[in-house]
């Protein structure tokens, strides 16, 4: 099973982002980790990590890591 992102607007919406996959949870979160100012930056308001199609937590506010 696979782990990606899914990223909102401030209203919940899905909006568009980088398309990645990760093979297990920490790598997801890694890369997040690095990103997630650029994330902001375009628009995205929230994420939620997903493992295939399955809530892992979420949705979190990028608000609050700034």
């Amino acid at each position: 099973m696979d782990y990606r992102w899914r990223y909102q607007d401030e209203q919940g919406r899905e909006v568009d982002g980088p398309d990645e996959t990760f093979a297990d949870q920490a790598d997801a979160e890694d890369w997040f980790s690095a990103q997630w100012q650029e994330l902001a930056d375009a628009g995205v308001a929230q994420v939620t990590l997903l493992r295939s199609e399955a809530e892992v937590y979420g949705p979190m506010s990028l608000a609050s890591a700034e």
